[in-house]
């Protein structure tokens, strides 16, 4: 470690710890433990402990993959195998968390929670209209560029986590029924279910995405506080990470709780927009349900401004040719479009992306990571991303929705797919990505062993 480094204060790492809490707890974020504590039902442990992996740990290793290899965004991160795949990579991970799935979901979980309960049954225009004026807020705010919003945020979230907190004080004294004898879906009828589903569940945040994307802003932070060692940066955002994502892991878990319980007294609803508003309106009636319900929408709007505004200028910075204006009304214009399909399409349509996007991430996250150790030799990252982006290509299309998985295309694809290992669980894609592993380090060792003595000829 450099001697002049400034040793951080415990003020410093709360400072850190506050943005990374910040950068992977979002209120929209919230439907999908309670989802998963609904569909795993007793079996809810094992099931949070694979959410926990892929919706807390793989986040923070995200941002490590940041700060280890110096990259300013998504793009470096890719660009071990070339130019052209680091855009491409960069292009889909923010289509993905930006105006194909992420930013529209956080106008439909608005509404779902927000205003749906209070308009009734088999309403047609409200989803539209409000879209339509949440989205042309995050134009106008995005557009100034101001942190009017963002100051907003700053208070509000704050606020939400203290009567999230109220309310999981008064369920948790007053359960709506036993997690013990929760019924479970046959998806999550064993262990090893449970925690393979719990953990492909753990997709569905994208949060590891948003790592990849976001990640620089906390290491840049870091780096402000005096911390220049590539070294001492990674060791402050694990430090600062144990308390912040430790803080949204226990969330996550108390939310996979109240879902299981909240089978004592509801049934399984189709997606967690629908079981948040059923047991806020529980325990604090409709009064409680509209305040906590306003504070959602405003929360999601604020990361709605701060997706629609990345996009944008990261867009921007690749194609200058084109506004950063123009890239902003086009990433909003394609979230409202999104979002009027409705938060159980937005999340059916999503999950087969997320399969494909998911495993290449993770094993461009791991080998970021640990690439000192293989001196981020171009070979090992294109071995293991070649091994990985087959299989999880075939996941993908057999997750798709009944009009692509059971289509001609479809079914010869999953033909192909049931001959690879963990295929059945939807991740097939691990096997061949260890066996690219082991071939690229070969391939790297035996290379660095010739180099001495190509040198010497």
């Amino acid at each position: 470690m450099n001697n002049t480094e400034k040793k951080m204060t415990f003020k410093d790492y709360a400072v850190v710890s506050s943005l990374l809490f910040g950068l992977f707890f979002g209120a929209g974020n919230l439907i999908f433990p309670l989802h998963l504590g609904q569909l795993a039902g007793h079996n809810w442990g094992p099931a949070a402990l694979g959410f926990l992996v892929t919706g807390v740990l793989l986040p923070l290793l995200s941002v490590l993959a940041i700060a280890i290899t110096r990259a300013k965004g998504v793009y470096d991160v890719g660009l071990p195998l070339g130019t052209g795949f680091a855009l491409t990579f960069m292009v889909l991970i923010h289509a993905t968390i930006g105006p194909l799935f992420g930013t529209p979901r956080t106008a439909t979980v608005a509404y779902e929670v927000g205003l749906k309960p209070f308009l009734g049954a088999g309403n047609s225009w409200g989803l539209l209209l409000f879209s339509a004026l949440f989205f042309g807020a995050s134009f106008a705010f995005s557009y100034r560029e101001n942190d009017i919003l963002s100051n907003v945020g700053k208070v509000l979230n704050p606020l939400f986590l203290a009567l999230l907190t109220l309310v999981f004080l008064v369920a948790f004294a007053s359960p709506l029924g036993s997690t013990t004898s929760a019924p479970v879906t046959v998806a999550y009828s064993n262990f090893s279910n449970a925690l393979t589903n719990g953990f492909l569940e753990g997709y569905n945040t994208m949060d590891a995405l948003a790592g990849l994307a976001f990640g620089v802003t906390v290491v840049t932070a870091i780096q402000q506080m005096g911390q220049k060692d590539p070294k001492s940066v990674s060791l402050v955002t694990a430090k600062s990470g144990f308390f912040s994502m430790g803080a949204v892991a226990l969330i996550y878990l108390l939310l996979i709780l109240l879902g299981a319980m909240s089978l004592g007294q509801f049934k399984l609803s189709p997606e967690g927009g629908t079981a948040f508003t059923q047991i806020v309106n529980a325990y604090a009636g409709p009064v409680g349900q509209a305040v906590l319900a306003t504070l959602l929408t405003v929360t999601c709007l604020t990361t709605a401004v701060g997706l629609v505004a990345a996009f944008a200028q990261d867009f921007h910075n690749h194609f200058p040719k084109v506004s950063y204006h123009v890239w902003l009304f086009l990433s909003c214009l394609a979230s409202f479009l999104t979002a009027n399909f409705g938060l159980e399409t937005i999340i059916a349509w999503s999950t087969p992306m997320l399969m494909f996007l998911y495993p290449l991430s993770m094993v461009l996250i791991l080998l970021s990571v640990f690439s000192p150790l293989f001196k981020r030799d171009g070979v090992v990252y294109l071995t293991v991303v070649v091994c990985t982006v087959v299989p999880a290509f075939f996941d993908m299309i057999v997750a798709f929705p009944k009009v692509v998985s059971q289509s001609h295309v479809g079914l010869a694809v999953a033909g192909m797919r049931s001959y690879l290992p963990l295929a059945s669980i939807g991740m097939s894609w691990a096997v061949p990505a260890l066996v690219g592993l082991v071939v690229g380090l070969v391939l790297h060792f035996v290379r660095r062993s010739n180099l001495p003595e190509l040198v010497e000829d």
